[in-house]
């Protein structure tokens, strides 16, 4: 109950009616200082400040309490306290205003971190719905669906296309092409055959496997995904307040100046005011204030920044691990090379054969040829029969010519030889990251279709610039070590780890982490997830990329342009250092109310009145932030 009052007082509205009822009181005390208004309020049946008091200052007590009953050490002693014996001993000495104005200043900077640090949980829970609840298994010779906790070690599952694979598991029956981005961000679908391993949460995209399950329950690959987001959610401690990590010094040093001031002067009023100029408000405020600005100013530029603990870390990282697909790449297929190996079939007329024999294919690569038929406006011929074997290639009869598009195997398999030329051509391919299909017309190979990721042309200056910034670049991958390090190549990232599942991009964070690194992790996967949960500070690719990886990261690129990653560190920078500026001015204004205090000049309400000053500074250095240019 009383948690709820607490909530309620503390929300946006109340506040805001606490506001209200101050700037009423501050009126009614000018007109009365200047005779406008009857003596002492006497109009009103209470004084309005009271409003203000009651609304923010029960949230802040509260909070005071709390600390002092469940803080360990010298943590009970937080900004809330001081600020709250400043308000009672102001209420003491019946100075409401100045007791009004201290709490709601405090209910504003509360408000403000909050704005700045609440962040969805909801990734976690679309990371959980991607979990299969049914396979079909199969005993005694008939299939049977059951619930997916019901799967055990050894039981013989049947993946249909189109299903998901419900557990871990091994093939021992059947090829197919598996889609499993959702574990290592690959682009393409990988052909699978007896023997190999598959994926828990992956999608069997062609033929229909038969497969032994090896890890089932909590010990699947999606489980252990689902997991360590938690764990790495789990370990994320929010950014402890300047005014919080003051306040162990503050409240003491505080109430010894109040106590001297009175013992000295024998004047109560002095202590009082004392008190209330040393709270903390400017100081409190200094962090939101800035870091509101900041994200408005990366708003502006399609950045969203979820905390301001995301800027402050951010300006420290000094290591910035990229996923590829995706990332570095746009993640999409198109047709890079082809090649002849038949002076009677040139180029242009290879393209068109194989696009006309790949019109009935669902696979990727069949649908990347087609497209690029299409965009360079060939002819397209219907093929009069067609025929798709999973995981390896097609045969189709275009213009009664017979074609087979497929991969060394399967050409093999149909009476196909592959002489070195052929062979010389698809190592170098490989070497540059590239898929390859071969194209045959009888028992001769015509030639080769290549397809490669589209690498992002910022990526190279954007690596180039993080290189004249003094900081390190990592790519972090599940695709092949060939394929990663031709793109590593490209843009110029010199440390390359290949072949990851999510639990190893996880591991090589932690191991770069464990040499006194600070690592920004940058995806777009859902295979990203864990890894942008662990680095210190992530950013997400917002606009292609998965809600779980967005959700997951504390920054997400709305345009997916990485060249804001350098002025993502600009703007940290920045923002650190208007904070520092902002608490600076801020113990510079209360030094000179302390002492203006102690000489009399300054009263409890007038010693409000400078922290209204103070605070407005603050919000003015932190309000330049937002239209200061960073390109």
């Amino acid at each position: 109950m009383l948690k709820k009052l607490n909530d309620f007082l503390a929300g946006l509205p109340m506040t805001i009616v606490a506001g209200v009822f101050l700037l009423l009181d501050l009126v009614l005390h000018v007109m009365e200082e200047f005779g406008a208004a009857p003596a002492h309020l006497s109009f009103l049946p209470f004084d309005p400040a009271w409003m203000t008091i009651v609304i923010s200052g029960i949230p802040l007590l509260y909070l005071a309490v709390w600390r002092i009953i469940h803080n360990p050490g010298i943590s009970k002693i937080s900004s809330a306290l001081l600020i709250c014996i400043a308000m009672f001993a102001a209420i003491a000495i019946g100075d409401l205003f100045a007791a009004g104005e201290v709490v709601f200043i405090m209910a504003i900077g509360a408000l403000l971190e909050e704005a700045t640090t609440n962040r969805a949980k909801k990734g976690l829970k679309d990371l959980i719905r991607l979990a299969p609840t049914k396979g079909r298994r199969l005993k005694d010779g008939k299939e049977e669906m059951i619930p997916a906790e019901e799967i055990r070690q050894g039981d013989i599952l049947r993946i249909l296309p189109g299903e998901t694979i419900p557990v871990d598991g091994t093939i021992i029956h059947g090829e197919t092409s598996v889609d499993q981005s959702i574990m290592t961000g690959e682009s393409l679908p990988v052909d699978k055959g007896e023997g190999e391993d598959v994926f828990c949460g992956t999608i069997n995209r062609f033929g229909s496997i038969d497969i032994s399950a090896t890890k089932v329950g909590e010990d699947s690959s999606l489980q252990k995904l689902i997991r360590m987001v938690q764990d790495a959610e789990n370990k994320q401690a929010p950014m402890q307040r300047i005014a919080d990590k003051a306040a162990s010094w503050l409240v003491p040093v505080a109430l010894l100046i109040a106590v001297l001031a009175y013992v000295f002067t024998g004047n109560i009023v002095t202590a009082v005011t004392v008190l209330v100029v040393f709270c903390p408000c400017a100081l409190v405020l200094a962090t939101p204030t800035a870091i509101m600005a900041a994200i408005g100013q990366a708003t502006k530029h399609g950045v969203i920044i979820k905390s301001g603990e995301a800027l402050e870390k951010m300006g420290k990282v000094d290591t910035i691990a990229f996923d590829k697909t995706g990332t570095l790449t746009y993640g999409r297929l198109d047709v890079s090379d082809v090649l002849s190996f038949d002076e009677a079939v040139c180029e242009t007329d290879l393209l068109s054969l194989a696009a006309s024999a790949e019109t009935k294919s669902e696979h990727p690569l069949g649908k990347a040829i087609v497209a690029c038929a299409k965009e360079k406006q060939l002819p397209l011929i219907e093929p009069t029969s067609f025929k798709m074997a999973a995981g390896k290639g097609i045969i189709a009869e275009v213009d009664n010519r017979r074609l087979l598009c497929g991969n060394e195997k399967f050409l093999s398999e149909n009476g196909v030889s592959i002489d070195s030329g052929v062979s010389s051509a698809l190592e170098r391919l490989r070497a540059q990251g590239k898929a390859s299909i071969l194209i045959a017309e009888g028992q001769k190979c015509s030639g080769v279709i290549a397809l490669s990721d589209v690498l992002r042309p910022e990526a190279k200056d954007m690596i180039s610039r993080l290189s004249d910034m003094h900081t390190r670049t990592v790519l972090l991958t599940g695709d092949h070590q060939k394929t990663a390090d031709y793109f590593a190549r490209q843009v110029g990232i010199s440390e390359v780890r290949a072949e990851l599942l999510p639990e190893e991009k996880v591991q090589s964070i932690e191991q770069i982490q464990a040499g006194n690194h600070r690592v920004c992790m940058i995806g777009d996967g859902v295979n990203d997830a864990p890894a942008l949960k662990t680095a210190d500070v992530s950013v997400a690719m917002g606009s292609m990329g998965s809600d779980i990886a967005v959700d997951a990261a504390d920054i997400a690129l709305m345009s997916d342009d990485i060249s804001k990653i350098p002025y993502l560190k600009r703007l940290s920078n920045a923002t650190v250092k208007t904070i520092k500026v902002s608490i600076t001015l801020s113990m510079c204004i209360n030094f000179a109310a302390i002492v203006l205090s102690l000489m009399e000049v300054l009263t409890p309400t007038t010693g409000a009145l400078v922290h209204n000053v103070g605070s407005c500074f603050v919000v003015l250095i932190a309000a330049l932030l937002y239209d200061r240019k960073f390109e």
